[in-house]
C-alpha cells in the first residue's frame, strides 16, 4: 500500500534537520541523496509521520516480525546468518528492500525507513550528535594484519609510493564522513601531508578499481571483499591497508538499529544480534567456507574474495568508538563533549555480553 503522499515531504523535513549537521561533520554531506523521492522503501510503505521520530514499519508473517535491510552486494553477516540458519528457532526474519547505496544507510536508520544499518562508528556518531533516533547494539568487523578492513592501490606507473606523492592528486572513497576518510586524513597528516591538496571523490568499492586502472582516480580504497580482487589486477600496486596505519582501531564496523524499533521489539533485536555474533563466529572459526559463501552470494571469483574478521560475540567495546569521536573533535566535525562512547552503543541485546558480566 502505497505510503501517503505527505511522507516524502515529511522525510524530506527530518533529513533537512539532520543536515543542520553537515557544518559539523561528513554525515550532513551524506543526506542530500536520501531526500529524493526515490528514496529505498520497505514493502508496504515508507516510513510516516517521519518528523515525529520516523516510527519503524514492520511487516508481520504470522508471528515472524520482519525487519527491514538492505541487500547489497557485500560481505555481511545479516545474508550469512540467514543462510547458516541462525534465524531458526527465532521470531523475526530479515525483509530485504533492495540495494541501498552505502552513504545512505546511516542515514535511512536514522530516519527509520529502515530498521537495522551497518556503518562505520563516524557516521553513527554524526547522526546521534544531529538528534537522529540511532544506536549501536552489536559490533562488527575487526581489522587483522591478514583481514584489513580497507586497502589502498594506486597504478604501478604511477610513481606513487610515499605519502607525500599523494598531494594534487586523486583518491577514490566509498563515502564521505567514515574510515575511508577520517583514517586516511588522520595517517596522512601524521606524515606531513597537506591533505587540502588532495581531491577526495566518492566511488562504490565494486567499482574503485576500474576507475583507477582507467586513470579516474590516482589511489583508491576499496574495502573486503573486493579488495581481494585489485590486488590481482597486473596495472595495480598495494600501498598499504588500514592496519598498517592505525592498527585497526578504526576499522570496527557495527550493525546498528532505528531506536523506534529497539523499543517496540526488543526480543527481535535480541534475535537478531544472537544470530548476528553467532555468524560472527562462526566466520572466524571457517574464514575459507565464509569466503565460498559470499563469492556465491556476490557473484566474485572466489581467488578475489578477500576475507573479514569479526570481534569475538560482536561485543561492543569503548576504544574503537572513543577513537572516532576524538578523529571527528579534532576534525572540527563534532563539537568537544557533545557525545559520549556510552551514548552511541548497547550491549543490552547481546547474550554473549551478559555472560561475560556474568562470569566477571
Amino acid at each position: 500500500m502505497p505510503a501517503p503522499s505527505s511522507a516524502p515531504g515529511s522525510r524530506r523535513l527530518v533529513l533537512k534537520q539532520l543536515a543542520s549537521l553537515a557544518a559539523a561533520g561528513g554525515f550532513g554531506s551524506l543526506l542530500a541523496a536520501c531526500s529524493r523521492e526515490g528514496a529505498p522503501q520497505a514493502a508496504g510503505g515508507a516510513a510516516n509521520g517521519a518528523a515525529g521520530g520516523a516510527p519503524a514499519v514492520v511487516a508481520k508473517v504470522g508471528d515472524k516480525v520482519r525487519f527491514r535491510y538492505p541487500d547489497n552486494p557485500t560481505f555481511d553477516l545479516v545474508y550469512l546468518a540467514e543462510q547458516l540458519g541462525y534465524f531458526e528457532g527465532t521470531n523475526t526474519r530479515p525483509q530485504y528492500i533492495g540495494k541501498v547505496a552505502a552513504p545512505q544507510i546511516i542515514p535511512l536508520t536514522g530516519t527509520g525507513e529502515i530498521d537495522f544499518g551497518s556503518r562505520m562508528v563516524p557516521l553513527v556518531i554524526s547522526a546521534v550528535a544531529s538528534g537522529a533516533d540511532i544506536k549501536v547494539v552489536a559490533a562488527g568487523n575487526k581489522t587483522l594484519q591478514d583481514a584489513p578492513h580497507m586497502k589502498y592501490f594506486v597504478r604501478k606507473a604511477s610513481g606513487i609510493r610515499q605519502p607525500k606523492d599523494l598531494e594534487g592528486k586523486t583518491i577514490g572513497i566509498n563515502s564521505f564522513g567514515a574510515c575511508a576518510e577520517f583514517v586516511t586524513k588522520t595517517y596522512l597528516r601524521q606524515k606531513g601531508v597537506d591533505v587540502t591538496k588532495i581531491n577526495f571523490v566518492v566511488i562504490p568499492d565494486d567499482q574503485a578499481e576500474q576507475t583507477l586502472a582507467t586513470g579516474n582516480t590516482d589511489l583508491a580504497i576499496i574495502h573486503a571483499p573486493f579488495s581481494g580482487r585489485a590486488d590481482h589486477a597486473d596495472k595495480l600496486v598495494r600501498l598499504w591497508s588500514d592496519f598498517d596505519l592505525d592498527g585497526g582501531l578504526g576499522g570496527m564496523q557495527p550493525y546498528s538499529a532505528h531506536g523506534k524499533f529497539i523499543r517496540e521489539h526488543p526480543e527481535s533485536v535480541r534475535d537478531v544480534v544472537t544470530a548476528l555474533a553467532k555468524a560472527a563466529n562462526w566466520v572466524n572459526a571457517n574464514p575459507e567456507d565464509a569466503r565460498k559463501l559470499v563469492s556465491e552470494r556476490i557473484k566474485l571469483q572466489l581467488d578475489y574474495v578477500d576475507r573479514y574478521a569479526y570481534v569475538d560475540n560482536l561485543v561492543v567495546t569503548e576504544p574503537p568508538i572513543q577513537y572516532y569521536i576524538d578523529v571527528l573533535e579534532a576534525e572540527g566535525k563534532l563539537a568537544k563533549g557533545k557525545v559520549t562512547a556510552a551514548s552511541i552503543y548497547t550491549n543490552e541485546f547481546n547474550p554473549f555480553a551478559a555472560k561475560a558480566q556474568a562470569k566477571a
